[in-house]
């Protein structure tokens, strides 16, 4: 094999299947995520962690502080969105020159933070209560910014739990008999954009609602003085008297599906009759609206019901919403049944920026890595929400990722300037100016004097 040696000056590999081919190892200067310039670039737009450099106080005491918390904070955030969703990377990537650049600073320069220094960032100077909170609410101060520039019409809230499995004997992990396995039980809010509000770690063997009011009614309240209409749907799981009670008293309109039992399925019975005839070869549905009040409910609420017959199939499908929606029956189950979002929406976090990646000993250290990995999916999804080529907009996460970010660039530095040469395999030189240009349109308009 020492044909496939060069012990050249420049360190070079010659490969034996063609002689003319030499590799060259270049990682200060070579980095292979040169897409993520452009998400620094629609940060920089939309100002996102000029907010977290007011929220995220730095308590750090001494003279031995390289980067700023704002820079580890980026470094956090931009390399879960490249797929880097751990510190043990941390290293590698201090030399990176796209991370370099992205962190700004004195990283530019010399370094990016190492795996110490970010292992004490998400462990140590993050893991208090209170840095925790304020962490925990930078989600929603991003998306306030990103509505800013193009306020919606109304907002649609969208709750539900999902599992990160754990490997070890971690604080707060148990076994959760409905998904199999020991893990974490996380609960997320979205909005109809795709951008997680909130979210929390929760040990994993409690119920799915459990905790409901520290994660929802924080979101909700952040529009609560805001000209919108607003919107809420969940699954039967979040159907419970005080979540009523809550959305109510904020008059936000909700659809929640309920379980069935004997005495709603009574109240439709005149539905479950088989209708005389050959049955058709297509689904029927017929739908049905009356008053129920349960016996641990203030008051009597509507209830939508819905009763499907498909061919081939002995017994009906049925299904119950609860409402306070004016609109007609059908209108408001195709309203509830666009709830599916939510399930995609993790799906998609989970394979991305692989959020289940909670290693940490404590909980609340863990919970630190779940919030950073929160503000990097929303970072991706913002995005999306720009006005994209046709043939970019309709890419997942994964896709922006694999086909954006993970672009080779070649860092040429000089004394006024430092280009970075990306490659055009994916995504071309026209395909990034088109994009960027999208991301100046997301700039807020300025404040009247």
């Amino acid at each position: 094999m020492d044909h496939l040696e060069d012990a050249g000056e420049t360190g070079a590999v010659r490969l034996g299947f063609d002689r003319r081919v030499r590799l060259e190892f270049h990682g200060s200067k070579i980095s292979s995520d040169g897409g993520l310039l452009l998400f620094r670039e629609l940060d920089e737009v939309l100002g996102l962690h000029d907010i977290a450099r007011g929220v995220l106080r730095d308590t750090r005491t001494g003279h031995n502080r390289l980067h700023s918390i704002v820079g580890l904070l980026r470094q956090s955030v931009f390399g879960r969105l490249a797929g880097y969703e751990d510190v043990n990377d941390a290293d590698r990537l201090a030399l990176d020159p796209v991370m370099q650049q992205v962190v700004g600073g004195r990283a530019v320069d010399t370094n990016a933070a190492s795996a110490s220094q970010m292992g004490r960032f998400e462990t140590k100077v993050r893991a208090t209560a209170e840095k925790r909170a304020a962490l925990a609410e930078l989600s929603g101060q991003w998306i306030d910014r990103v509505h800013a520039s193009a306020p919606p019409k109304w907002i649609t809230l969208d709750i539900d739990s999902s599992v990160c499995p754990t490997h070890g004997a971690q604080e707060g992990t148990a076994w959760n008999g409905h998904f199999g396995c020991i893990c974490y039980h996380p609960l997320f809010v979205f909005n109809q954009f795709g951008h997680l509000e909130c979210c929390a770690l929760r040990p994993g063997n409690v119920h799915s609602a459990d905790g409901w009011e520290e994660v929802l009614k924080p979101v909700i309240a952040r529009y609560a003085d805001r000209h919108l209409m607003r919107f809420f749907w969940a699954d039967a799981a979040f159907a419970i008297p005080g979540l009523y009670e809550a959305l109510e008293a904020e008059n936000c309109f909700y659809a929640i599906r309920m379980r069935a039992n004997r005495i709603l399925q009574g109240r439709i019975a005149h539905l479950l009759k088989r209708p005389v005839g050959r049955p058709p070869n297509h689904v029927r549905r017929i739908y049905g609206d009356f008053e129920y009040q349960s016996a641990s409910w203030d008051k009597p609420r509507r209830v939508v019901a819905k009763v499907e017959r498909h061919p081939g199939e002995l017994f009906p499908r049925i299904g119950f919403v609860v409402t306070n929606l004016p609109m007609v029956p059908d209108w408001i189950v195709h309203f509830h049944n666009q709830r599916g979002t939510a399930e995609q929406r993790i799906k998609e976090g989970k394979q991305a920026i692989n959020w289940t990646r909670l290693s940490c000993k404590g909980l609340a250290q863990n919970e630190v890595r779940l919030q950073l990995h929160a503000l990097a999916y929303n970072l991706g999804v913002f995005l999306q929400g720009a006005d994209l080529p046709e043939e970019v907009a309709e890419w997942s996460l994964t896709s922006l990722q694999t086909r954006l970010i993970k672009i080779g660039a070649r860092v040429v530095r000089h004394a006024r300037a430092i280009k970075f040469q990306l490659a055009e395999v994916a995504a071309s030189g026209d395909r990034f100016r088109l994009i960027l240009t999208a991301i100046q349109r997301l700039r807020a308009p300025p404040v009247p004097s």
